[in-house]
Parts: structure tokens; sequence; C-alpha cells
């Protein structure tokens, strides 16, 4: 190879931005040529190379937009301390058809059961399957919503939330939201509705949704939406935050109190022999 047709190739590699092949280009060649291997197969590898690190790079990037507060994982979630829940529906719903198909996951249960865990473990799984994820506080969220509108920013707000494949919208119900924010909050769901997959999370069963928007139409008619295609898991049991103290007898506190499962039109899902995914 003459020494112009080498710089080219390299400078053609930057040109197109294949940073990983060039920079593993001139070893692998040396490599390959003492094991003889053919040409297909070098192109082979070094395209397979490429390909990894760039979804490397997009996963990391898709990781930072998400704006996790912390990283979980569904394999780290401890299923025997919360027995309530069953394995094999979390690992259905890991399979991510829900996803797909612009369906929606409640998670409720009181403080500290692990509704947050499985929330951002299911957002990692889906940042892994290339689907783009983003994470938002409900208060944080609605208070955003409510400055675009101030600004006459809300449409273009409600659309770039809509471009993510899946919203994980955390702690629905631990601040009330006022008549402004509640009407904010029913566009974002009417806009994502059948569109795009949104996971909540709550401390309230769905009856007392009418507490948080202060308006029961109002929430009656968000609940309709986001019930219309949903699995609901009901979380039962001991926060894990004081699970260690507990079994070290540091603290006594009385178990927190059980959010029924009520009739609606989702699917409840928390205990084994309970409706499946479709």
């Amino acid at each position: 190879m003459s020494e112009f047709l080498y710089e080219r190739l390299h400078h053609n590699l930057r040109l197109l931005k294949l940073t990983t092949l060039e920079s593993i280009l001139d070893n692998h060649l040396e490599i390959a040529i003492k094991e003889g291997r053919s040409f297909i197969e070098i192109l082979d590898y070094l395209v397979d190379q490429e390909i990894q690190s760039k979804e490397a790079r997009s996963q990391a990037l898709r990781m930072r937009i998400a704006c996790f507060p912390f990283e979980k994982h569904i394999d780290d979630f401890d299923f025997k301390y919360q027995p309530s829940i069953d394995k094999a529906v979390i690992k259905d719903i890991a399979s991510l058809r829900f996803v797909r198909n612009a369906e929606n996951v409640v998670f409720l249960g009181p403080p500290g059961v692990g509704k947050t865990h499985l929330a951002i473990g299911l957002g990692i799984e889906a940042i892994k399957a290339g689907f783009k994820v983003y994470f938002a506080n409900a208060s944080s969220l609605v208070e955003k919503l409510e400055m675009a509108d101030n600004e006459n920013k809300l449409d273009e707000k409600l659309r770039n939330l809509s471009k993510f494949h899946l919203l994980i919208i955390d702690e629905m119900g631990y601040l009330p939201f006022n008549d402004y924010g509640a009407h904010c909050f029913f566009q974002l769901v009417s806009r994502r509705y059948e569109k795009a997959a949104t996971i909540f999370t709550s401390n309230k069963s769905f009856g007392e949704w009418g507490h948080i928007f202060k308006d029961h139409v109002i929430a009656s008619a968000i609940l309709d939406r986001i019930l219309h295609h949903c699995v609901t898991v009901n979380i039962k049991g001991d926060s894990y935050r004081l699970k260690e103290r507990r079994r070290q007898g540091v603290v006594q506190i009385a178990s927190p109190g059980v959010i029924q499962p009520e009739p609606q039109n989702g699917k409840v899902l928390s205990r084994p022999g309970e409706i499946s995914l479709p």
C-alpha cells in the first residue's frame, strides 16, 4: 500500500466519522495478515467493532437524556422482600411490548416498596433496546408544563415530550396539582394517548386521584386515557429503606397501608395467576 493510499484511507475514515474503525485499523490488519484471515473476515470484524462502538455511544447519550436520578436495574430488584409482586409479570413487562404498543404501566404502593426502582429498571431496558426515554418527577414536570404555558410554549413542550417512546412520571400523588397544573397534565396525557408509552408510580389508589388533581371530573378523564391500555401492578409490603434498620431493631414502625386493587378498565397485576400481558 502506497503512502498516498494509506493517508487517503485514514482521511476518508475520519470524514465518514468511522473513528473506531480508524483507530483499530492498523493493529488489526497486522494481526489479520499474520493469521491469514480473509478480506471478508477482516472487513466484517472492523465494521462490527464500529457498530458496537456507535451503539455504546448512542446508548450512553440516551441514558444522559433520560435524566434518571440514579441507576437501578430489574435484575437488582429483591423480589423475595416483596413477595406480593409476581416476578414473571415484571419479566413479561420487561419484554417491552407495552412500549412497542404505546401502552401504560402503573405501579401503586406505599413509599419505599420499589416502585421507582422498577420504573427506572424498565426505562434502562428500553434504552438498551434503542428506545428514547425520559424520567420526570410528577410535580417538577407539571411545574415545567405550567411555565411553558405561561411562555406560550406549551404545545412545543408537549411535542418534545411526545418524541420519547417511554415517559416515566414518578411520585404521582405526593403533592397535589392546582387547577392550572391539572389542565396541563391532562393535555400531556391526551397527547401521548395511544401514541407513546408511559410509566406512572403513585402512592395513591386510583380512587384517590381526584384529590391529586383537586377535580374528580378531570381525574376521571385522565384515568380513562391512562387505563384504557394499561397494566397496573399493586405492591404491598415494607419499605426497603427501613429494611436493614428493622433487622437491627433500630426502628419499630408499623407496616404501611395497603393500596387495594380497584375494578378498572386496565389490568391489575400483583399476584400469580392474574391476567397476563396481551
